[in-house]
């Protein structure tokens, strides 16, 4: 598939979009001033290990796909290896030398720094699982 399909799918077709109301979910809220990007996230650790993801919001195509990708490639992997999965997507959303192989699918934002907005809806859900996983980790 190439890109753009990616994206649609993951939007049209998103993983684990649904609202966590319970205690063992810690939620993360994330949102873009300049838009409608409003997304919570619901993050279950058992330990150090992310056990479950799931978000719920408003948001535009990018940011919807964008969380989509983060989940299917996150669950069950440590607080450690997702953290290094965020470092890379921003690597390579900031044009940086980064490492493919660690981003499965999200690979498909390589060239959203060509349109600077985009790039804020891309990292959003990223920013806010950074955020869920270092206060779990505190």
């Amino acid at each position: 598939m190439e890109a753009r399909e990616i994206i649609m799918e993951h939007y049209m077709h998103p993983v684990n979009r649904k609202r966590m109301d319970n205690e063992e979910y810690v939620q993360a809220n994330t949102r873009n001033e300049s838009c409608i990007d409003n997304i919570d996230l619901y993050v279950k650790f058992n330990n150090n290990v992310i056990e479950d993801i799931t978000f719920d919001g408003e948001a535009c195509a990018i940011s919807i796909s964008s969380t989509s990708i983060m989940i299917k490639n996150l669950i069950g992997k440590t607080c450690r290896e997702a953290l290094h999965y965020i470092h890379e997507f921003y690597k390579m959303t900031n044009e940086e030398e980064y490492d493919k192989s660690v981003l499965g699918d999200a690979y498909v934002y390589e060239d959203i720094v060509k349109n600077g907005h985009r790039k804020t809806c891309a990292n959003l859900p990223l920013k806010g699982l950074e955020k869920a996983i270092l206060e779990h980790l505190e």
